[in-house]
């Protein structure tokens, strides 16, 4: 089952925040609702980038490489 790596930036802080998730648009609402607490402070949030992964496993594998990277250095990109 297909994966996304998705990347937002707050629309109030300009802070950007990334993961990984089956259910786009669910994840998305949940970080606008205030529900996830990693990204309450920065509501709302704007999808920027968003990639389709083959399944979990390699979703987290880049998960990891952009942690490694820097996002404001992926972003760069």
């Amino acid at each position: 089952m297909a994966h996304f790596v998705y990347i937002l930036k707050s629309q109030t802080t300009g802070r950007y925040y990334f993961g990984e998730t089956q259910d786009i648009d669910d994840r998305l609402k949940r970080h606008n609702s205030g529900r996830s607490k990693s990204t309450q402070s920065g509501s709302p949030w704007e999808l920027v980038q968003l990639l389709e992964i083959e399944n979990r496993s390699e979703a987290r594998k880049l998960e990891s490489k952009i942690k490694h990277i820097g996002i404001e250095r992926w972003m760069k990109r």
